[in-house]
Order: C-alpha cells, then sequence, then structure tokens
C-alpha cells in the first residue's frame, strides 16, 4: 500500500476506502496517462440530524480525486454505477486506504449486484461512449486521441458487463490490455465497428446468467447502520444533559401575541 496522498488525508469525514482506479487498474495506462483515485467517506453522524446536509461528494483535480459519502457510494454501487463499483473489486495493491469498515464493504461486492442493474449501467455507458464516437471528428490528432479513449472505454465496459453477468466477478485488470487497445484504435476509425460488439453484449445479458433480479440490500443497510454508529458522537450540550430535566411544550405552541 502506497503512502495516502495528502488530499485523502485531508478530506471530509473519515476515508474508509480509497484507491487508484480507472487506466492504471484496467491495465491501459501509458506515459501521458492521469492517475485517477476513488474512495468513500463517513461524515460525523450527527451532521446528517440538522437541516443542512453536508456534501456528499468531494471532488479535486489535479490529482484527480473523487471521494464520494457512504450512503451516496452505496446508493451508486446498488445501481451498479461502473465508476463508483471498480472500488470495491481493485486489485489488492491498488489500495491507498482499507480501513476494517472498508474491508467489510470489499466482503459484501456482491450484494450490490444485480441483473437489470448490470445491464442498465454498462451498457448505457457504452452506448454514451458510442454516441460520443459518433459525434467526433477524428481529423484532429486531439480529438482522434479522445475518440480512441472512448473507443477503449466501450470495449471495456461491454467486456466488463458480460463478465459480471455470466460469472458475478468483475476482475478489474483487463486480461488483455493490448488487445482492447488495439481494438479502441481500429473502432475510433471506424465507429460502426462497434455496433456488432453492442448487439453482442445485449444478447449475452439478455441470457442466462448468474446475477440475481434485484440486489441484496439488507447486508448493505446494515453496513452502513455500523458506519453511522461507529461514527457518532453524543452531543455534550447541557440541553442533552442527563441530570437536566428535559423542557417540552407537549407539542403546542406557546402564545404569539
Amino acid at each position: 500500500m502506497s503512502a495516502v496522498p495528502a488530499t485523502i488525508a485531508a478530506a471530509p469525514g473519515t476515508v474508509l476506502l480509497s484507491g487508484i482506479v480507472g487506466s492504471t487498474a484496467y491495465g491501459l495506462a501509458h506515459a501521458g496517462s492521469d492517475l485517477d483515485r476513488l474512495g468513500l467517506f463517513a461524515v460525523p453522524t450527527e451532521e446528517l440530524h440538522g437541516l443542512s446536509r453536508p456534501a456528499e461528494s468531494h471532488v479535486t483535480t489535479a490529482p484527480d480525486l473523487t471521494l464520494h459519502e457512504a450512503a451516496k457510494w452505496c446508493r451508486l454501487a446498488l445501481n451498479c454505477n461502473p465508476t463508483a463499483s471498480e472500488l470495491v473489486w481493485l486489485p489488492d495493491g491498488l489500495y491507498e486506504v482499507r480501513t476494517p469498515l472498508g474491508d467489510e464493504l470489499v466482503g459484501l461486492r456482491s450484494s450490490f449486484l444485480s441483473a437489470p442493474a448490470v445491464r442498465k449501467a454498462y451498457l448505457g455507458y457504452a452506448e454514451q461512449q458510442f454516441r460520443k464516437l459518433l459525434a467526433r471528428d477524428t481529423t484532429d490528432p486531439a480529438t482522434r486521441r479522445r475518440a480512441a479513449k472512448h473507443a477503449r472505454h466501450l470495449v471495456r465496459l461491454v467486456e466488463q458487463a458480460v463478465l459480471l453477468h455470466e460469472t458475478g466477478r468483475n476482475p478489474i485488470r483487463l486480461r488483455d490490455p493490448e488487445r482492447i487497445r488495439e481494438l479502441g484504435e481500429r473502432i475510433a476509425d471506424r465507429p460502426t465497428l462497434a455496433e456488432d460488439l453492442l448487439a453482442g453484449a445485449a444478447e449475452r445479458l439478455a441470457g442466462p446468467g448468474v446475477l440475481p433480479a434485484a440486489p441484496d440490500q439488507r447486508p448493505v443497510e446494515a453496513w452502513l447502520r455500523r458506519v453511522r454508529a461507529a461514527h457518532y458522537t453524543p452531543p455534550q450540550d447541557p440541553l442533552h444533559n442527563p441530570g437536566t430535566p428535559a423542557q417540552s411544550t407537549g407539542g403546542a405552541l406557546g402564545p404569539t401575541g
């Protein structure tokens, strides 16, 4: 495990799990690739009790870091958001923060999965990449490079979706990054090549698989409640002092005149 970046150490709340994601995790990184980090944090539970809710995400650039509050991350993962979900499928060496509660979450990763959500989220993201490809004018070198990146992610998303559907697992590190890179280059030049890829994935995702029809929210809910309990500090305000009788209006409003 590498040293914790200062941006993570200074993040709001307590970071429970974070790691290096994106191209580095997939095995697609090159000399000019950015280093992307993703994580989740817990705010002090008492901050959730007031009128104003704390921010649910913390995003910085240079370095690229995205942190989601624990409840928001769970909602994203229950919808099988590909970007958020990869946090709990990383190779061990890519984690930079891994607390006991973070370890528990990694152990629950299969509870977030469902066949409809994988199909909708992964294919939906892949189709977004396809639409971006169709809109690109690849005669410009910079645009051509972006098109190749979109194409690589399209191929990756399709393959991850099928693997999740048929095995229930998502090894983030691609088995053959060079093949993905080469196929991405070809699709960047001829985007219509991706049509068969998308259609084939849709057919396999409509077929038999190992994923349930709905995620198992019970262990996720139990985990989040443990997070809230672990990060709660009872108020020391005199109004909450056990020796001070509580004042109540019995639900009635006092005089206003």
